[in-house]
C-alpha cells in the first residue's frame, strides 16, 4: 500500500533542496558536525504553485520551499482522506474515522497490549492510534472527561509500547502513526494573549515580564510529543530513501508551531526538529531556508513571533557543525538573517542565542569579524539604551575573537560610535562602553593601533572626566585616561594639545556665532 501512496501522491521523489541539483555529499561533509546531535495552500492551487516556483529561478531555494509546501500540501490532505483525514474537531471528510462515542464506547474497551498476544499487538495498535485521533476540545476542563483520561492513559500505553523494542514503526502502522500526530499536533495556534486583551495594539504588552498562556490541550500534547520524538528517532525508518511521511510539507507545519506562547511545547519543538536535522540529511538546506524565512517575515513585517530564541538555539548547533571554507550560502545566511535580527525591539528575548550564532562564524573564520562589527554598526540602537547595553556586550565577545588585521579594517567607525556611548547621559550605556578597557585582550589590539584610535576616542574621555553626571562615570574615565597615559605619555600629550587647540577652536566659533546674533537681535529691536 505503500508504493501505491508514494506514486499516487509523489511524496518520495519530493524536490531535493540541495543548492545544487541535490549533491548530497557536500551537504553531509558540511554539517558533520550535527550529524549527531507555510502555511496551508488549497488542493487546486498546489499543482499551479509548484509550476510557478518552477518557472522561477530554478536554483532560488525560496521557490523550492513555496513549491513544496503547496505541492506537498495537496498530496497530504489526500494521503490523510485515504486513511480516514479529518478537522480538528473530529468531523471528518473521506473515510471517516469513528465517532467520539463509538471509540470511547464503555461496553467495548480496548485490551492492554500485555494482555493480548503478540501476533495481535500490531492490529491492537492500530486501534490505540484511531482512538488517540480524536482531539478533544479543552476550553472546558468539564467536558468529556473521561475520554480524556482515556485518552492520556492510552497515549502513555502507547508510548511505553514502543519503547519495548525496534519493529513497532514497521509499514502497517505508518500511515496511522502520521494521521494520530497530524490530528494532534498540526492545529490553528490561537490569538496570543496580548491580541486577545487588546494589550498589544495598545503598546502594554511586554513579553520579557508578561506571563505567557499555556496550552490547555498539554496533557494530551506532551505525550504525543514524546511519541513523535521516538518515532523520529527509530532506527525502523529508512532515512536512505525519502521518508514519505517526514518531508518537506512535514517540516513547514512543525516551524508553524514555534509560533505557540507555551515554551514547553517550543521545547519539544526544538528538539524534535534538531533530531529531523540530524538524521534526514536530505532536508538539512531546506530547514535552513524554511527558518530564514520565518526570520524574514519577524524582522521585516511582524516582529512578533515567540519562537526565535529556539530556532536560534538550533542553528547555533548547524553552525557550529559548518565545514571550512564557509560557503556563500552560510555568508549570505549570516548577512541577510542573523545581523539584521539586532533591528527588532524585542531583541532582548532572543539575544543570547543570536550572540552564540554571530560568534561562532567570527570563530569558525576570523575575517568575518569584518562583516559583523559592520553589521552591528549598521543596526546599532539610537533610541533604546537597554538594546545598546546589550550590543556593547555583544561588540566585547566578537572583539575578543578578531585578530588585528580584521580589526585594523573597523576600527575608526567602531571607536567613533564607542566615543558616543562613552559621552551618553544614560549611565549605563557610559559604563558598558568603559568597561571595555578592562578587557586585556582589547586594550592589546587598541595598544597596537593607538596612535590612530586615541585621537578619536580621547575628546569623549576629557569630555566624560569633567562633565559627566554619574560619579562612577566619571571615575572609570579616569582611570581609563591614566590607563591610555601610561601606554603611551608622548602621544598622550600630543592629543590632549590637539583637543585644546580645537576646543578654543570651537569655543571662538562660538563666541562669533552669539555675536552675530547679537546684531540681528539688536537690528530687529531697532526696527520696532
Amino acid at each position: 500500500m505503500l508504493k501505491n501512496v508514494k506514486k499516487q501522491f509523489g511524496l518520495v521523489k519530493a524536490n531535493k533542496p540541495s543548492g545544487e541539483g541535490g549533491r548530497d555529499g557536500a551537504t553531509s561533509a558540511d554539517e558533520a558536525g550535527t550529524a549527531n546531535g507555510g502555511r496551508d495552500r488549497t488542493g487546486s492551487s498546489a499543482s499551479a504553485a509548484s509550476k510557478e516556483g518552477a518557472k522561477r529561478e530554478d536554483g532560488s531555494m525560496f521557490n523550492r520551499v513555496a513549491g513544496a509546501a503547496a505541492s506537498a500540501a495537496g498530496g497530504f490532505r489526500a494521503l490523510s482522506g485515504r486513511i480516514g483525514g479529518g478537522n480538528r474537531d473530529g468531523s471528518v471528510r473521506g473515510r471517516s474515522i469513528p465517532s467520539m462515542e463509538t471509540l470511547y464506547d464503555k461496553s467495548k474497551p480496548l485490551f492492554l497490549f500485555r494482555d493480548v498476544p503478540v501476533s495481535e499487538r500490531p492490529g491492537l495498535f492500530v486501534k490505540k492510534l484511531q482512538l488517540c485521533s480524536y482531539s478533544f476540545d479543552f476550553s472546558d476542563p468539564s467536558t468529556n472527561t473521561r475520554e480524556k483520561e482515556i485518552k492520556r492513559q492510552t497515549l502513555i500505553e502507547i508510548v511505553d509500547y514502543v519503547n519495548q523494542g525496534p519493529g513497532r514503526f514497521n509499514n502497517q502502522v505508518l500511515e496511522h502513526i502520521n494521521f494520530m500526530l497530524a490530528q494532534n499536533l498540526f492545529r490553528t495556534l490561537p490569538p496570543s494573549s496580548s491580541e486577545q486583551t487588546g494589550l498589544a495594539k495598545a503598546g502594554m504588552f511586554d513579553p520579557e515580564e508578561d506571563e505567557p498562556s499555556l496550552e490547555p490541550a498539554w496533557p494530551h500534547l506532551q505525550i504525543v510529543y514524546e511519541l513523535l520524538l521516538r518515532y523520529v528517532l527509530s532506527n525502523d525508518m529508512d532515512i536512505k530513501n525519502d521518508n514519505p511521511y517526514i518531508g518537506q510539507f512535514f517540516v513547514l507545519k512543525l516551524l508553524d508551531l514555534f509560533d505557540s506562547e507555551d515554551p514547553r511545547e517550543r521545547d519539544y519543538l526544538k528538539t524534535i526538529l534538531h533530531r529531523i536535522y540530524g538524521k534526514f540529511m536530505i532536508h538539512r538546506p531546506f530547514i535552513r531556508q524554511a527558518i530564514n524565512n520565518i526570520f524574514f517575515r519577524f524582522i521585516y513585517e511582524t516582529e512578533k513571533h515567540n519562537g526565535i530564541a529556539e530556532l536560534l538555539e538550533i542553528l547555533g548547533s548547524i553552525i557550529n557543525g559548518f565545514a571550512l571554507p564557509l560557503k556563500e550560502e552560510h555568508k549570505t545566511f549570516l548577512k541577510r538573517a542573523l545581523l539584521p535580527l539586532h533591528k527588532p525591539k524585542c531583541v532582548g528575548m532572543y539575544h543570547s542565542q543570536l550572540v552564540y550564532c554571530v560568534t561562532q562564524f567570527v570563530e569558525k573564520d576570523p575575517r568575518m569579524a569584518d562583516v559583523v562589527i559592520r553589521g552591528l554598526l549598521k543596526y546599532w540602537p539610537v533610541t533604546n539604551s537597554q538594546k545598546e547595553v546589550l550590543t556593547l556586550g555583544e561588540l566585547e565577545e566578537v572583539l575578543e575573537l578578531t585578530q588585528s588585521a580584521q580589526f585594523a579594517t573597523v576600527m575608526i567607525p567602531l571607536f567613533k560610535q564607542i566615543s558616543l556611548c562613552i559621552n551618553s547621559t544614560h549611565f549605563q550605556v557610559a559604563e558598558r562602553a568603559l568597561f571595555l578597557w578592562n578587557n586585556d585582550y582589547i586594550v592589546n589590539l587598541m595598544a597596537q593601533h593607538r596612535h590612530a584610535l586615541l585621537p578619536v576616542c580621547f575628546g569623549a574621555l576629557e569630555k566624560n572626566a569633567s562633565d559627566h553626571w554619574n560619579p562612577v562615570v566619571g571615575g572609570l574615565t579616569i582611570n581609563v585616561r591614566k590607563m591610555l597615559q601610561e601606554m603611551d605619555p608622548e602621544l598622550f600629550a600630543q592629543c590632549r594639545e590637539q583637543w585644546l587647540a580645537e576646543k578654543e577652536r570651537l569655543a571662538e566659533v562660538e563666541k562669533e556665532r552669539q555675536q552675530r546674533w547679537s546684531k540681528v537681535e539688536k537690528l530687529a529691536n531697532g526696527t520696532h
